[in-house]
């Protein structure tokens, strides 16, 4: 019996991973999450693991999932820790829905350089960070930022070792 290549579980059919003709063995669960968007639920705790997949089709789709779990505080994460190839991240964000596509929130530095999830900014000025106690000099490198998913004009990085928001106007890519 064919098992889900994301959970797992069993009874699984073929999935094309679209725009490429690859297929993927998915579960019913799985299969409705890719079309209908996935709801914050413990199943979907099963793209841990398939994120980190060696088959770059089966990580199109637990990167798509993700990506449809903005409000998860968990999969935010693990969309910050994972990697995909250039071509596999550029595969799996071709196939993100329309609404998706359209709506999607683009984060940009002092100069207008588009910013991605891991980049390096670099601090324009220096920013009094509230509530830490200290204040964040121009110059400083923030590395590996993440983005702040309904805030373009917000990411978020490590500054003498705390979590911080930085406005993006007072960045600039590294």
């Amino acid at each position: 019996m064919p098992h889900c290549a994301l959970c797992n579980s069993e009874d699984a059919t073929a999935y094309e991973v679209s725009p490429r003709p690859d297929t993927v063995m998915l579960c019913q669960t799985c299969r409705t999450g890719l079309e209908e968007g996935p709801k914050d639920d413990p199943h979907w705790q099963c793209l841990n693991e398939a994120i980190w997949s060696t088959e770059p089709a089966v990580q199109v789709l637990a990167y798509r999932l993700l990506k449809g779990l903005p409000g998860a505080p968990w999969a935010r994460d693990v969309l910050d820790i994972a990697y995909l190839e250039p071509d596999v991240l550029s595969w799996a964000e071709a196939g993100l829905t329309g609404d998706d596509a359209e709506d999607a929130i683009v984060h940009v530095d002092c100069n207008g350089a588009v910013l991605a999830a891991g980049d390096t900014v670099t601090l324009i000025k220096d920013l009094a960070v509230k509530g830490a106690g200290f204040t964040a000099k121009r110059g400083t490198a923030v590395r590996k930022i993440a983005l702040v998913p309904d805030n373009a004009t917000q990411i978020e990085g490590r500054v003498e070792g705390q979590r911080i928001v930085i406005l993006t106007q007072f960045v600039k890519k590294a």
